[in-house]
């Protein structure tokens, strides 16, 4: 009996896309919702930004389309660079399970929290972690991998 991987491109963008856009918008939803409940709402997305503007975006509370919309797309952008990332795994499993698709998850987001929060130069961090407590981290991170969760189990469905 022989198992076969398939990396077939569309299923692989149609997967990177799927769970880029869950864990994406779980995790902005996250932000939001912490970033109202420690200073502003889109104080965490207007962050996310300071990649581009590094002085202003930190201290960016309202909300304008030159930081808020800005900090999304780039944090939109990187959830679909993980995305991708975890799709590449789930690819490359010979049996994919639901157990196996959150443990991945899992994995994959504390690989991006590290690399994110530990390892990039402090002009490519995230942002919001200077906006956001540890335990609002924590949550915006958790819900980044329930996002990617969700994504792989939609894929076992299909």
């Amino acid at each position: 009996m022989t198992t076969t991987i398939s990396l077939a491109p569309r299923s692989v963008v149609r997967d990177t896309l799927t769970d880029g856009l869950l864990a994406a918008g779980l995790s902005t939803v996250a932000l939001v919702w912490r970033g109202r409940e420690e200073s502003t709402p889109s104080a965490p997305l207007n962050a996310i930004s300071h990649w581009i503007w590094p002085r202003r975006a930190l201290r960016q509370d309202e909300p304008s389309l030159r930081h808020t919309a800005t900090g999304t797309a780039i944090h939109i952008a990187s959830s679909m660079l993980w995305a991708g990332v975890y799709d590449l795994i789930r690819a490359r499993r010979r049996r994919p399970t639901p157990l196996n698709a959150m443990a991945d998850a899992a994995a994959v987001t504390a690989v991006a929290a590290l690399v994110d929060l530990q390892l990039v130069p402090r002009r490519l961090t995230p942002g919001f972690e200077h906006r956001l407590s540890r335990p609002s981290l924590s949550l915006v991170y958790g819900s980044f991998a329930v996002g990617l969760a969700l994504g792989g189990l939609v894929a076992l469905r299909r």
